[in-house]
């Protein structure tokens, strides 16, 4: 199988973090901040060493003030419901994935009101369009540091900048930017940082984080058992343990840390540089094909990602023909945002999206632009 399907989850996985991830379950496997015995405590201390991996890795201060989340989205609801009240109001974009749109929409039970700003066609929003959309009472404004669908990127520091002076909460959601692009939280400004542990950071399924910088008060969503102030019946709002309630997927932290070592060691800079040299590379390919349809930016102004459809069928089905008659794998349909479809054009359709990972190769890419070329003349 060709895999070229990293928008959703990176594949495959460094190796230091399988091994890391068997050596827990084998060897030391206790429940962390629940026991004093050496299983428990050994499994804390590698747990509180890949949180304080993953706060450096975002030039995050405070380690404390990281959460891990079973995903972004756990994260980002985390963040938009632990923070806003009835009567704030809230800026958003039209590129956003349903993991936002979809808290802020539930929101307006609670009298929470937001405002989307509509990207351009090439899904890039300006930071101008931003700013004319704060009111007195923007409590927060939330974008995605790159959309899932097209890879446009936002500009986030343009955005930081005008949310502190604003005086504005400033919470992005860097599912799709998280280990291929420069998410200083100090450098940009942000205060609630959402990511996920599988895709960027090459890291295991069912892992995430949410980053609260100093100063943001946020109420837990969850209540539960934290290993802390027991005989109390209320939720406890320390961090970490007061928002991670329940018991934590420890094997699957640990392995994160692992594999954010390894994306450190690559080098943020340099997986972005190679994921747009097989971006440019593809891009250009499938200009040349009269029955591609393409959308999205050029591939400086985005993530590893490209958006098609072949003129005369389906999206799900060439993902289909990809896959079963080529080995391929690809995403077709909506990809969980269909807002941003609507935003470029491809409401009616959906599209087909190809997303590379620092594991693909120049042979992967011309192996997917000779099978849509089949595709194509075929249909």
């Amino acid at each position: 199988m060709i895999y070229l399907d990293n928008g959703a989850t990176s594949f495959p996985k460094p190796q230091d973090m399988t091994r890391a991830m068997e050596e827990c379950i084998t060897l030391y496997c206790g429940n962390p901040g629940r026991s004093g015995h050496d299983m428990s405590m050994k499994t804390g201390e590698e747990v509180y060493s890949a949180r304080r991996k993953l706060a450096e890795f975002f030039n995050v201060e405070n380690t404390e003030r990281l959460v891990f989340t079973k995903n972004t989205t756990e994260a980002l609801n985390m963040g938009l419901k632990g923070v806003l009240k009835g009567g704030d109001h809230v800026v958003t974009t039209s590129m956003e994935h349903n993991s936002v749109l979809r808290p802020l929409k539930a929101l307006e039970k609670k009298g929470v009101k937001h405002t989307i700003v509509k990207a351009d066609r090439q899904g890039i929003v300006k930071g101008c369009d931003i700013q004319k959309a704060i009111r007195p009472e923007t409590r927060l404004i939330i974008v995605t540091a790159a959309s899932n669908v097209t890879g446009s990127k936002m500009p986030l520091k343009e955005i930081g900048e005008l949310a502190a002076k604003k005086g504005v909460i400033f919470m992005v959601d860097g599912a799709q930017g998280a280990g291929s692009m420069d998410l200083d939280v100090k450098k940009l400004n942000i205060d609630l940082l959402a990511v996920p542990g599988h895709k960027g950071l090459l890291g295991p399924l069912g892992t995430g984080a949410l980053y609260v910088s100093p100063g943001i008060k946020i109420e837990p969503i969850t209540e539960g058992g934290t290993g802390t102030e027991s005989k109390s019946r209320l939720q406890p709002e320390e961090f970490p343990e007061g928002f991670e309630a329940g018991t934590i997927n420890a094997p699957a932290i640990i392995g994160l840390g692992k594999s954010v070592e390894f994306v450190k060691k690559l080098g943020t800079d340099v997986i972005a540089s190679y994921e747009e040299e097989l971006i440019t590379f593809l891009d250009n390919e499938l200009m040349n094909m009269d029955f591609i349809q393409y959308y999205g930016p050029e591939a400086c102004k985005k993530t590893g990602i490209s958006l098609i459809n072949v003129k005369g069928t389906g999206a799900e089905e060439v993902t289909s023909l990809l896959n079963d008659n080529f080995g391929i794998a690809v995403r077709g349909g909506y990809h969980c945002a269909g807002l941003a479809h609507k935003t470029i054009g491809t409401w009616d359709t959906g599209a087909v999206r190809i997303s590379v990972g620092p594991y693909n190769t120049k042979r992967d890419i011309i192996a997917v632009v000779d099978a849509l070329w089949h595709i194509g003349k075929r249909i």
